[in-house]
């Protein structure tokens, strides 16, 4: 089935959509008139409407989002645009292959909203929520890839185990794994609902009484970023957007997770170092003279009270920014 077939099947009539910390994205990617930008998830096209209005009516704005109701949702909005909006159904970690597939060799500045979105999680079909019952499905892109109930299923309960621990941060990681285990085996795994189930019953009265979350939380959190490879396109896309962006030009990234934000803090930290060595020394070592690129913001940028209230999802948004130099781009300094 084409591309457009399968994105109008699964197409949806978006939800209002509140973009996660708007005036902190276009205060640290500072969109120019003429400038070319890309949003790498572009989701409902919160944060893109917004940069469409700031980069003029010589401005471009590539969107990528590798689901393909996103995409989708997006048609009218490109329409209205007057050619200055192109939407691309890719992955944020093969952004140097669309772009390429494009045209386009340097931008002036790329954003990145990671995790599920919001009306992913909204639709139970789609198998993010443990609120409603859906297929144990948590693909982004649901037209490919294994499924997370086929995933549990293809695991050992000790591979399994060490997705919790490792995705999920979970405490509980080997009793949940051998329950899920038993459950799948047992077929009593047909709806998020029954995954949400078997995990609380894998934690005692206390500590459910002490969770300030669902007991689930930290188990579907796992499951749908080993389902996504979500950390694996996060790593490729840090290894290459140096070298798609112009001098001057910026990259902001928003997390919401300690994994995520680990990840692009420690790169970010890393394209910012430069060699002690003296200048010709450095060159002959193959080090950096110049840091390819500087910060734009020293530590993560957080959602005020205001925003909080009004979208609970931003309580655990945080946001970090840098700019590119002239500088080459050499491997990091390890």
């Amino acid at each position: 089935m084409a591309l457009a077939q399968r994105a109008q099947i699964l197409a949806v009539e978006p939800p209002a959509h509140t973009p996660v910390l708007l005036d902190e994205v276009l205060d640290h990617l500072s969109p120019r008139d003429g400038g070319v930008y890309v949003d790498g998830t572009f989701g409902r096209g919160g944060h893109a409407t917004a940069l469409l209005d700031r980069i003029g009516p010589t401005g471009r704005l590539i969107a990528a989002d590798r689901d393909p109701a996103a995409i989708a949702s997006g048609a009218e909005l490109a329409a209205g645009s007057g050619g200055r909006l192109t939407l691309a159904h890719g992955r944020f970690g093969d952004l140097p292959a669309v772009l390429a597939g494009l045209g386009v060799a340097r931008v002036d500045g790329i954003l990145l909203d990671l995790g599920v979105s919001s009306p992913q999680l909204d639709e139970a079909t789609r198998g993010f929520s443990f609120a409603r019952p859906g297929p144990i499905d948590m693909r982004m892109d649901p037209t490919c890839g294994p499924t997370a109930l086929e995933l549990i299923g293809e695991l050992t309960a000790p591979e399994l185990a060490t997705v919790l621990r490792d995705l999920g941060e979970e405490r509980l990681h080997q009793r949940i794994a051998r329950r899920l285990k038993d459950a799948e085996r047992g077929g009593e795994l047909t709806t998020t609902v029954d995954l949400a189930r078997v995990v609380a019953s894998c934690f005692s009265a206390g500590d459910l009484r002490r969770l300030h979350i669902n007991p689930a939380t930290r188990t579907f959190q796992a499951l749908r970023i080993a389902v996504n490879r979500e950390l694996d396109e996060l790593t490729a896309f840090l290894d290459s957007f140096p070298d798609l962006l112009a001098a001057g030009g910026r990259c902001v990234v928003i997390a919401f997770h300690s994994l995520e934000d680990r990840l692009v803090k420690r790169r970010f930290r890393d394209l910012a170092w430069t060699s002690s060595l003296p200048p010709a020394l450095a060159r002959q070592a193959g080090e950096r003279v110049l840091a390819v690129c500087t910060p734009v913001t020293r530590k993560a940028v957080f959602a005020d009270d205001d925003e909080t209230d009004d979208n609970p999802r931003a309580r655990s948004a945080r946001l970090r920014a840098c700019q590119r130099t002239d500088a080459p781009n050499l491997p990091a300094h390890r």
